[in-house]
């Protein structure tokens, strides 16, 4: 047996390319550690390593960053360019499997040369040899960028040898770096040359697909032109006939409602311009929808039609009482907002009209307050949440170019009230957040100013529209969320939480009824200032009414349950005792002051936004059995 072959050699490590034996190719040496490895082979006997980085982008590779097996080469040439790289022309010879690294200032390596196997099946060899050199033709037929000169082709026409002929298509095929090194890595020549031929055959596989794919392309492209040129005929023809006038008179509509529809000038305009392309477009084309879905926008927002406003402070006022108990000073702020709006009324007062900004813990009314606003003024209400709201197109729209485009929540408001003067309610405005796509709190600063919200550009519409009229209230439940710069936009008005006297108001003057009311008992069932007490001190602890309402309505509904299975006569009341039996157990334990001085106990006081607690803290101490 032949001894094995056991280099010491100078190590090229190379990037996004594989070199595979019986090739002369030439590499671009830039790096300081390669080129002295090159000038290194060059002083000695011209023999190098070269080998592929797993990584490319790598700069500095170090041995775990160079694959395991490589190829032997000869240094044919090697020429330096102005800028410094080396311009190396390497003839590879032999596959080599590194067996270690030694140190050196450059790569330096110990590998085992591996020499071509004898044919295991030699009429096979000659089989996959006519075949490899068949399908590797149709290849350069059918690639659309890889073309060989003259000298190429019938080199591999005329190699015989499985061994060479497998490298050398590998070498000229666009493969990727990792098939190529599996190629290099396999050394039984006839399954290297199964494997070059089944890399061949998808190739060929794939390019079939991609020309059926092109013709059928061009067989729609010419189909649709067709089309045209019928539909064309068909609408001379129709119009010659007197029919096909469906059309035409869609588009006389449109241009009738646009100049009906009192729209500023700059804003006909651009209808106008957009209805003379829709003339010229196919009714059944693409881009006729779009231009259709958008004069649809701009004839159904709102431009001129508004509400009668009625703006009296004593309506406002009796609306308020009638819809909330308490909240002196928040009805008295809104009173005043409003008179100022009355005295003003009929003159121009842009910029000196702020945003209400209602903040408090939930359930204290801040959204039914904004009903409250807008059904005293006679003016049409719409609630916009604007909670986890992360997109700025959301706010401004998207431009017209994106498929499935559609204007903002504000466009979408005004469309859906029909008038230039609602009350529009920002509800969650604390709540905002910003992505990537966007900061919607930046776009609601243009909304939300009366100094530019008079000329508001949505992407979708993209002409100027008047926001000027739209009575904006927000709400949050915090302001330590809101940016500063929109913050500053807003008259702040606090909404405190419930005391115990203004909960028990509520629910005996507002809930309560309507909870018998939705249960079906009216007439039949009350309950105690008493037993109210109890649910507000013992089974709800916030600020508002919200948690107080679910259970008196889970009072009602059990009361309802009761009377189905054991009818009463009269009127059935509920007390405090009674409220086991409807709630099950007490949740929460009411706060007591201690009645006398306790030893290592202390008192405090604790706020929250859902109300004041007292706090006990008492030291504790541990001792051990026995001790």
């Amino acid at each position: 047996m032949k001894d094995v072959l056991r280099l010491e050699l100078p190590v090229l490590p190379l990037r996004n390319t594989v070199i595979l034996p019986h090739t002369t190719t030439g590499v671009d040496v830039g790096r300081p550690k390669s080129k002295k490895a090159v000038e290194e082979a060059l002083a000695a006997d011209r023999l190098i390593f070269l080998v592929a980085q797993k990584d490319p982008e790598v700069d500095d590779p170090t041995p775990e960053d160079l694959y395991g097996v490589g190829t032997l080469a000869v240094v044919k040439q090697a020429m330096r360019l102005p800028d410094g790289t080396l311009q190396v022309m390497v003839e590879a010879r032999n596959r080599v499997r590194l067996q270690g690294f030694v140190a050196a200032p450059y790569l330096r390596a110990l590998g085992e040369v591996l020499p071509e196997p004898p044919l295991a099946d030699a009429g096979l060899a000659r089989v996959l040899v006519s075949e490899v050199q068949e399908a590797f033709e149709r290849y350069l037929q059918n690639h659309k960028t890889l073309r060989l000169d003259r000298y190429q082709q019938e080199a591999i026409k005329s190699t015989l040898d499985p061994a060479i002929l497998a490298d050398l298509v590998a070498h000229h095929a666009t493969w990727a770096l990792q098939e190529k090194q599996d190629l290099l890595e396999t050394p039984e020549v006839e399954e290297r040359l199964k494997k070059v031929l089944a890399l061949l055959l998808r190739d060929l596989e794939r390019f079939e697909l991609d020309k059926k794919i092109a013709a059928r392309v061009k067989e729609q492209m010419d189909q649709n032109q067709r089309e045209y040129y019928l539909r064309e005929q068909m609408k001379a023809i129709q119009k010659e006939l007197g029919g096909g006038e469906d059309f035409l008179t869609e588009i006389e509509e449109l241009r009738e409602r646009i100049e009906q529809k009192g729209m500023p000038e700059p804003v006909k305009e651009k209808a106008l311009k957009e209805l003379k392309r829709l003339e010229r477009m196919q009714p059944g084309s693409p881009e006729a929808t779009v231009s259709r879905t958008y004069l649809d926008w701009l004839l159904d927002v709102p431009w001129t039609e508004a509400d009668p406003e009625v703006l009296d402070i004593s309506v406002t006022k009796r609306v308020l009482d009638e819809d909330h108990y308490g909240l002196k000073d928040v009805k008295e702020r809104i009173l005043e907002y409003l008179a100022v709006r009355q005295l003003t009324q009929g003159q121009e007062v842009r910029g000196h009209a702020p945003i209400l900004c209602f903040v408090g813990p939930p359930g204290v009314g801040k959204t039914s307050l904004g009903k409250s606003i807008a059904r005293s003024m006679n003016r049409k209400f719409h609630r916009i949440s604007l909670g986890g709201v992360r997109d700025e197109a959301e706010i401004r729209g998207h431009r017209r170019t994106y498929i499935g485009a559609l204007p903002g929540k504000i466009i979408q408001g005004m469309k859906q009230v029909g008038v230039v003067n609602p009350v529009f309610l920002l509800d969650e405005i604390d709540k905002l957040s910003s992505d990537w796509r966007g900061d919607p709190a930046s776009a609601l600063l243009e909304v939300l100013d009366p100094e530019q919200n008079h000329t508001f550009t949505d992407h979708y519409l993209d002409v100027p529209y008047d926001l000027s009229k739209v009575f904006f209230i927000t709400t949050a439940n915090t302001l330590a969320t809101i940016p500063r710069p929109l913050l500053d936009r807003m008259e702040v008005i606090e909404i405190p939480g419930y005391t115990l006297p203004e909960k028990r108001a509520i629910a005996r003057h507002f809930r309560w009824p309507f909870q018998v009311k939705e249960a079906g008992l009216e007439g039949k069932l009350e309950i105690t200032d008493a037993a109210i007490d109890r649910i507000v001190q013992e089974y709800t602890r916030e600020a508002g009414v919200r948690n107080l309402d679910r259970e008196l309505s889970k009072v009602a509904r059990k009361a309802a349950k009761d009377y189905l299975e054991a009818p009463w006569e009269g009127v059935r009341v509920v007390e405090a005792k009674d409220l086991e039996a409807y709630l099950g157990v007490p949740k929460y334990r009411p706060d007591r002051a201690e009645k006398a001085p306790q030893v290592g106990a202390a008192q405090g006081l604790a706020w929250t936004p859902y109300g004041g607690a007292l706090l006990t803290m008492r030291r504790w101490r541990c001792r051990a059995r026995g001790r």
